[in-house]
């Protein structure tokens, strides 16, 4: 592979890969940049209607079987999390401030409640109360018929994470760093588990068998006791940090890292294989008569046997960061092209496709904008007169950021967009993900060295 730096010439020196740094060079704030369009991130199914919200401030119901739209309401800002249903009534938040209850059948508003800030994740239910967070970095538990408020928890941080509610306990993360515990209906905190950077989960916390599972942008998932709060253990990913929350499924916990991996873990923290996709996963998958299907950000979905083993991929135009439903024998998706696909799995081809209000693609930072990769570098001597003055190599550290870089991953691919999102970062993260060079702190990947002559 021929590489050429600004300042230096390839052919004049050999050098080796032998260490990758990333390193966090500024906030994570991608949620907040999200531009206008018709990319729509997610949908949920209730009783063959098809719901979700897109970046053009529209919350949509299409037919589950036709595709055919029903209702549209439109809010004051984009609509990015998942949407809920309890008692004939659907919820979503907007990046409004607002949160809104709507009548299901016709999309009419019943009620909606001004939170302190922009609400980027999906709510919880119990007990008739419905639970979400918000930007201004408050939990907030309103009566589920009225809007009316019950209470609300202050946390240190932003809020961008979707509740789980189990036992009388609500949890949620913060971008203060610390997982919370808190009692449902009084708001009163149980417990509270730091971990070492923001706590940033777009799905809900996995909760199963008296565990709860969640992630970290320090890179580990972790599982606590959810009567105490007392860590079991934890699992290191990649160098991107974690965005997402695992499944379980028949004793297995499925788990998508921003690094674009799948893993399978033991409920006792230990890894059984992985699976490596083209882009970002920030979703759990969808497991279904022993198939998994996952959505990646580099715009497709994937089928994988029970074991990992890719079956099958379907392209669309942009990235997918929804968890897939299966629906009469068809599987449902959203897709930041500003469309929610119906696809057979059988002839893997295209039933019909859902179209938002505009096909201007929302724009969209870097997955990787706030790390920076640091590559060590060694130096052979080129003449024996060098040799013999300098016994060893010279080393020293290169940033990718500082320079540009020509390479075979410049031109396109199956896997570029026509987006925003393709940025030198995610461009250098496709010359190290196929050499496995970082390791998990449970199972060490063979390491290989890269010559650039």
């Amino acid at each position: 592979m021929d590489f050429g730096f600004e300042g230096f010439e390839a052919a004049d020196f050999e050098m080796e890969l032998e260490d990758v740094k990333v390193k966090r060079v500024g906030k994570f704030d991608r949620m907040w940049k999200i531009g206008f369009g018709g990319s729509t991130p997610f949908k949920k199914i209730h009783d063959g209607v098809v719901y979700f919200g897109a970046c053009d401030n529209n919350f949509y119901a299409a037919d589950a079987e036709t595709g055919k739209k029903l209702w549209t309401f439109k809010a004051g800002g984009i609509i990015a999390n998942i949407p809920d249903f309890n008692n004939g009534f659907v919820y979503f938040g907007s990046c409004d401030s607002y949160f809104y209850c709507l009548n299901r059948k016709d999309g009419k508003l019943v009620w909606r409640y001004r939170a302190g800030g922009a609400i980027f994740s999906g709510c919880a239910f119990y007990e008739g109360m419905v639970y979400f967070g918000s930007k201004d970095g408050y939990v907030y538990c309103l009566k589920g018929d009225t809007g009316e408020l019950a209470w609300r928890f202050k946390t240190g941080g932003q809020i961008v994470a979707q509740p789980a509610v189990s036992e009388g306990r609500v949890t949620i993360g913060s971008f203060d760093n610390y997982f919370y515990c808190l009692d449902a209906f009084t708001g009163k905190e149980a417990w509270r588990f730091k971990t070492g950077a923001e706590v940033h989960n777009d799905v809900s916390p996995l909760i199963h068998e008296g565990m709860v599972y969640f992630t970290s942008f320090d890179n580990y998932l972790y599982c606590l006791d959810l009567s105490d709060g007392k860590e079991a253990w934890r699992f290191r990913t990649g160098k991107y940090g974690n965005a997402g929350c695992p499944r379980a499924y028949k004793g297995i916990l499925y788990h998508g890292s921003r690094d674009g991996i799948l893993y399978a873990i033991s409920l006792e923290g230990k890894e059984l294989w992985r699976f490596k996709a083209g882009g970002m996963l920030e979703s759990p998958p969808l497991m279904h008569g022993n198939k998994i299907y996952l959505c990646s950000e580099d715009g497709n979905l994937y089928c994988l046997d029970i074991e990992g083993k890719e079956l099958w991929r379907f392209k669309t135009g942009a990235g997918l960061y929804d968890i897939p439903s299966i629906y009469n024998g068809k599987i449902y998706f959203a897709a930041w092209d500003c469309h929610v696909y119906a696809i057979d799995p059988l002839t893997r081809e295209e039933v019909f496709r859902i179209a938002t209000s505009t096909m201007t693609v929302a724009q969209v930072p870097s997955a990787y904008e706030c790390f920076e990769m640091e590559i060590g570098k060694t130096f052979d001597a080129e003449t024996a007169e060098e040799k013999s003055k300098y016994k060893g190599k010279k080393e020293e550290i290169v940033s990718l950021s500082d320079y540009h870089v020509k390479s075979e991953y410049q031109t396109e691919s199956e896997y570029k967009q026509k987006s925003d999102y393709d940025t030198s970062f995610v461009i250098f993260e496709g010359v190290l993900e196929g050499e496995d060079i970082w390791t998990s702190d449970l199972k060490v990947s063979n390491q290989r060295i890269l010559t650039w002559k």
